[in-house]
């Protein structure tokens, strides 16, 4: 694909910190940067993993070097926030380390970590001492047997909430649960999920089921609205909306009863968020993704590989997100067909 942005114009001091931002072509600014840091993952989720996947080389995968320095240029643009994410992130080896130079890059505010949860209990006191912040646990159902056939795994469950308890422990905040729903196979725990987030006061964030399945079992039918999630979680407790906050996911909900739980409902499919979408996202191989919908990526580790400066990267990746795509919003208005646009592991969410 060929790269092509417009040119930076003069106008002094505030026309270069206007170019100093990592913005696209319909103003939307980069504030957020996901990492992916390994394709690998010790599950196999039916909403994510394909039968068969095919890992990437070790050598394709970027060192923790070659992150932090994209890291760098990417905060050098006004991205201040990272979040980690995989595949699995903790089948990373010493992780840890990586977690402490992006803690230490100036501009990033905060490093947070997105984690299945099974190795949380030994990881969790390591990550908190290396500047993570906070960490989300995906549980996609609190009954054992439930949870094994999801996700491919026996016996996990009561080590995921080890973990969950661990983080607390440790003092990494914020603390959150995330659960895809899907139709038919979860959607009926929504309540128990409520009381969880409830007696455990932790933000407990349903997610409307997206098209980036790897065994492509999705489809519209299986999508459980936002709206809906929301009828069914405000069965048993009184939920309070709070205002969305510009570049937001999830639409919050609070206890009435001032309980310190709360809902979270992530409407990617029904109400999509793309018109202030302040993420950009960064493959294990090193490639720019601006969109997660999109097919669009930009190899950047490449020009890392090949010596260049850090001006020719922050140059490649201006042009890469230039061209962000106007979002699934856009998409669903033209009657795209969704579900092959890649598994969810190979991006990381």
């Amino acid at each position: 694909m060929t790269l092509a942005m417009r040119e930076p114009g003069s106008g002094g001091q505030e026309q270069d910190r206007r170019d100093s931002v990592l913005a696209d072509s319909m103003g939307r600014r980069a504030r957020k940067l996901r990492i992916q840091v390994t394709d690998r993952c010790n599950y196999r989720c039916d909403f994510c993993m394909p039968e068969d996947p095919i890992w990437l080389r070790r050598a394709e995968v970027l060192t923790f070097e070659e992150t932090a320095r994209i890291t760098g240029i990417l905060a050098d643009m006004g991205v201040e926030t990272v979040r980690l994410s995989g595949g699995e992130p903790l089948v990373r080896r010493d992780v840890e380390k990586l977690v402490r130079l992006l803690a230490d890059t100036p501009g990033i505010k905060s490093v947070s970590l997105t984690t299945n949860g099974s190795l949380l209990k030994e990881k969790a006191k390591p990550l908190k001492e290396n500047g993570l912040n906070g960490v989300t646990v995906s549980i996609h159902s609190l009954r054992p047997e439930r949870y094994g056939k999801l996700t491919g795994t026996s016996d996990v469950l009561p080590r995921v909430f080890e973990g969950l308890r661990e983080a607390r422990a440790v003092g990494l905040r914020p603390l959150k649960v995330n659960c895809v729903i899907m139709r038919g196979k979860n959607d009926d725990e929504i309540p128990d999920f409520v009381n969880f987030a409830h007696e455990q006061q932790v933000c407990v964030r349903f997610i409307e089921y997206m098209p980036f399945d790897g065994k492509r079992f999705w489809d519209v039918e299986n999508v459980l609205s936002g709206g809906e999630i929301a009828r069914r979680a405000s069965e048993k407790f009184e939920l309070i909306p709070k205002p969305r906050e510009p570049g937001a996911t999830a639409s919050l909900f609070t206890f009435a009863d001032g309980t310190r739980g709360a809902i979270g409902i992530i409407e990617s499919m029904t109400k999509p968020f793309c018109r202030d979408c302040d993420r950009i996202r960064l493959t294990a191989d090193g490639r720019i993704v601006p969109c997660l919908f999109s097919r669009n990526e930009f190899d950047v580790r490449r020009l890392l590989r090949n010596g260049a400066t850090d001006e020719e990267v922050s140059s490649f990746i201006r042009k890469s997100f230039w061209l962000k795509s106007a979002g699934v919003e856009s998409m669903i208005k033209q009657n795209v067909e969704f579900g092959r646009v890649r598994p969810m592991y190979t991006i990381g969410g």
